[in-house]
């Protein structure tokens, strides 16, 4: 068994608080910060560890077509896996006689994903690897990563989105100036049920959703809202990547959104149902939900609630 570790040793920065994580080959791990922390991580790992971080910044061959730059680096690193092998794996072969320059972004993505994947580094730490890439992409990576994890290599994303976090890590942490903390993870039904008081009403009632902007209390209409994460403990209001802070919990707000069509899919999620346009299953038996909105937010579904909505969708 290998892995990988963060010493609270040899973390020089003010920026940064106090923490040790060790990272085991059988599970990927992801830390969830801001930009500023994340990038002085990256800082403090490159200064004192021989390992590299994957940030996408290192060159590819552009003028090169996919297929060439696939097989230069297959013979640089001396992949034992054949080069073919390696376009299915990363869902190349459609654009592998294309010019590297002519890629979208996202088969760009990939075949940074195949080039760090043949390069054999052990551990491998990745810097936001599924940022504003398809869905093809993104299971890919995790393709990849379970492809790791077999050959018993640890790996270590950073990401600024909880949800590529709560995707991408088997354990996901959170990283504050407070410290690093791990993000619950609901995978059991051990809510208890609120009992419902006999008489109460079942229809919708006036009701606006307040919110903090600056000194001034907003009030936001239900159907407006793409979904409420908890962060810190607190329920912040989702709509169209802005997001605005509530003086609730999300336990305090669950029910008196149900009459809305609001579901709570995940421990830190509560999603407005008639904004999904996806159920989306990915290669490791994890779920997430795609949104109707600007940016197609993704977000995470847990498993035990994936019967649940599928019945509310009325797909079985």
């Amino acid at each position: 068994m290998t892995h990988f570790k963060i010493d609270n040793n040899f973390i020089d920065s003010e920026l940064l608080p106090a923490f040790s994580l060790t990272v085991e080959d059988l599970y990927a791990a992801a830390i969830y910060s801001d930009t500023d922390i994340q990038a002085e991580v990256v800082r403090v790992l490159q200064n004192n560890s021989r390992t590299p971080v994957f940030d996408l910044e290192d060159g590819l061959y552009q003028r090169l077509t996919v297929e060439a730059n696939v097989a230069f680096y297959h013979k640089w690193f001396g992949c034992p896996i054949p080069t073919p092998e390696i376009l299915v794996l990363f869902e190349l072969q459609g654009c592998a006689k294309t010019p590297l320059h002519k890629c979208s972004a996202s088969e760009f993505r990939r075949v940074h994903f195949a080039k760090y994947f043949m390069s054999g580094v052990n551990p491998m730490l990745f810097r936001e690897p599924i940022h504003g890439v398809d869905i093809r992409t993104i299971n890919t990576f995790i393709n990849m990563m379970q492809k790791l994890k077999d050959h018993h290599i640890p790996v270590l994303v950073l990401v600024s989105n909880m949800e590529h976090a709560l995707l991408l890590g088997d354990v996901a942490y959170k990283l504050q100036e407070k410290g690093l903390e791990p993000i619950e993870v609901d995978d059991s039904e051990d809510e208890t049920p609120e009992v419902e008081t006999p008489g109460a009403p079942t229809t919708a009632k006036l009701f606006k959703i307040p919110a903090k902007v600056d000194d001034k209390m907003i009030l936001f209409d239900p159907p407006e809202i793409d979904y409420i994460e908890s962060q810190d403990g607190k329920a912040m209001i989702v709509i169209n990547d802005e997001s605005y802070a509530m003086d609730s919990t999300l336990a305090e707000i669950e029910k008196r959104l149900e009459v809305y069509g609001f579901y709570r899919c995940h421990r830190s999620y509560i999603v407005n149902l008639q904004k999904v346009r996806e159920i989306i299953t990915w290669s490791k038996n994890t779920y997430s939900l795609r949104i109707d909105n600007k940016s197609q937010s993704t977000i995470p579904l847990s498993r035990t609630k994936i019967q649940d909505i599928q019945e509310k969708f009325s797909l079985k």
